[in-house]
């Protein structure tokens, strides 16, 4: 989870490979209507995103074990994914504005998500800090280094000796 531009997809798509289950890239379950909007430079409301959250957590329950690539950027969206997977764990991508837009601008033109709308991604973020079930990586580290840092910490939540 994360903003855009922190490689949801890419690190979600290392982590299914490593821990051998499915990958689901959550933004190829938008509606036709958020991706025009989105397409447009105009941010996805709570009202836009509702409907999308719900075919995830469906997703998450049919394809079980599954890595999910999915922004959840506010603790309202989390919580509605945890509602259908309780034992649902989150991974959150950690990155700065400037080098978010920096990858957001270099993406394919074709991408759903323009480069101005990173502002609106981190003004909607509600940082999970605290929240049970999640773990944060850096998203400025190379990617072998976050997926690896992303199961050491996943591990280390599952042994109760550790968690927090």
């Amino acid at each position: 989870m994360g903003v855009a531009g922190c490689g949801k997809t890419s690190v979600g798509d290392a982590l299914a490979q490593a821990l051998g289950w499915a990958f689901i890239e959550g933004d190829a379950h938008h509606a036709p209507a958020s991706i025009a909007k989105m397409q447009a430079g105009l941010p996805l409301t709570d009202e836009d995103r509702w409907g999308w959250l719900e075919r995830l957590g469906q997703l998450l329950v049919e394809q079980s074990p599954v890595v999910l690539s999915c922004s959840a950027l506010k603790r309202a969206y989390r919580d509605r994914l945890r509602r259908a997977c309780p034992s649902l764990r989150f991974v959150h991508l950690d990155i700065d504005k400037p080098l978010a837009l920096q990858r957001v601008a270099a993406r394919a033109a074709g991408h759903i998500f323009p480069a101005s709308l990173v502002d609106s991604q981190f003004a909607t973020l509600e940082p999970p800090t605290g929240e049970p079930g999640v773990v944060t990586v850096p998203a400025a580290l190379a990617l072998p280094e976050q997926v690896a840092r992303a199961l050491a910490l996943l591990a280390s939540h599952n042994n109760p000796e550790t968690a927090p």
